[in-house]
């Protein structure tokens, strides 16, 4: 799957494919970041916890001396520090620089690459290369993991058609990786996640006030 849960079932249009005129206009680009939460704090002073632990047994392992357990302790106190190390400077730098996951300029639709991968490394489909935007639903309400909402840009007439005319529970296969017949919306699928700082009506409009692309609003029809 191509993202995660959703902030729920705001309206994307009046109808199928939404005609109304967008209340935002085109400007700066628009960028849409995942906020820091208390989740993310935590997750990183659990790594340092592990990063600790893992020094420990570097420690306990070399105070043991040459024999078989001072050995294995050491290599997995070097195991867990070159591990968890990386993990604390990957999620440590993804909070500071707090790349967008999403963002929208007059050129086109862009998927920025994550940190630590050089900012040339993000991909973008251009708006003349864009066919329709369609808004989809995964997973069943009222469970553990709820619904999830995408956002999905589609780049060909065919998989405007697939939005327009499968049955629902179909369109699943739009964001999913191994179905060959949909692989080609999958790198312009996003999970509208609820820890956006952007709403998908809001993504939405900031689209269309840059170009006209027909949304295709399937998330409960």
């Amino acid at each position: 799957a191509c993202g995660a849960r959703s902030s729920g079932g705001d309206p994307v249009g009046a109808g199928r494919e939404e005609s109304v005129e967008p209340e935002v206009r085109a400007g700066a680009p628009f960028a849409v970041r995942v906020r820091a939460s208390w989740r993310d704090v935590w997750q990183l002073l659990a790594t340092l916890i592990l990063l600790a632990a893992s020094a420990a047994f570097v420690a306990g392992g070399l105070t043991e001396g040459g024999g078989m357990g001072g050995v294995l302790f050491t290599v997995f106190g070097l195991a867990g520090f070159a591990l968890f190390g990386t993990g604390l400077v990957v999620a440590g730098g993804q909070m500071l620089t707090r790349r967008p996951v999403l963002e929208l300029d007059d050129e086109g639709v862009r998927r920025p690459a994550r940190w630590p991968l050089p900012r040339r490394a993000g991909r973008t489909l251009p708006w003349d290369d864009m066919q329709a935007i369609a808004a989809l639903r995964r997973g069943v309400g009222g469970t553990r993991k709820g619904e999830m909402d995408y956002v999905v840009f589609l780049r060909t007439p065919e998989l405007a058609e697939m939005a327009r005319t499968w049955d629902r529970p179909r369109l699943v296969a739009l964001t999913m990786r191994d179905v060959p017949a949909t692989a080609e919306a999958v790198p312009w699928c996003f999970g509208v996640e609820r820890g956006w700082d952007a709403s998908l009506p809001r993504i939405v409009k900031e689209a269309r006030a840059r170009r006209r692309v027909p949304v295709i609003d399937r998330r409960t029809r």
